[in-house]
């Protein structure tokens, strides 16, 4: 029998500015390689999923963020763990996300979403989003 995989508890900011979404690329090196994800990462013992997603996005783009609604949460198994991936929309407090982590990153516009190869974790919040036009 299988044993037990971990469970990882991440968060994903879904920045929106001018009418367009920041999307970001991984780097070839991570896993889930060259696809797009909402930036954010992994949920800290003793956080609130809010404060994780200000620290991750201060760390990874040097820009602040104002954590407002949540979007969606998504459990998703992959090989190397259970992703448990909680969405919030977001806007940008202060800075400019700058490419740290990631290969890439574009703002899109919620129809653009769709042409992107995305983490499967990520996806159905792509589809909630894509859902209100």
């Amino acid at each position: 029998m299988d044993e037990k995989i971990r469970d990882i508890h991440v968060v994903g900011a879904v920045i929106k500015e001018n009418e367009k979404i920041l999307c970001a690329k991984r780097g070839n090196t991570k896993t889930l390689p060259n696809m797009w994800e909402f930036p954010g990462g992994k949920i800290e013992k003793g956080e609130t999923p809010e404060i994780a997603l200000i620290r991750e996005i201060q760390e990874e783009m040097q820009c602040l963020v104002e954590v407002h609604e949540k979007i969606a949460h998504t459990i998703y198994e992959y090989d190397f763990a259970t992703v448990h991936l909680t969405t919030f929309n977001c806007s940008i407090a202060s800075g400019i996300p700058i490419l740290k982590e990631h290969s890439e990153i574009k703002w899109l516009s919620i129809q653009e979403l769709n042409n992107l190869d995305w983490a499967p974790a990520d996806i159905p919040t792509v589809y909630k989003l894509t859902e209100k036009r």
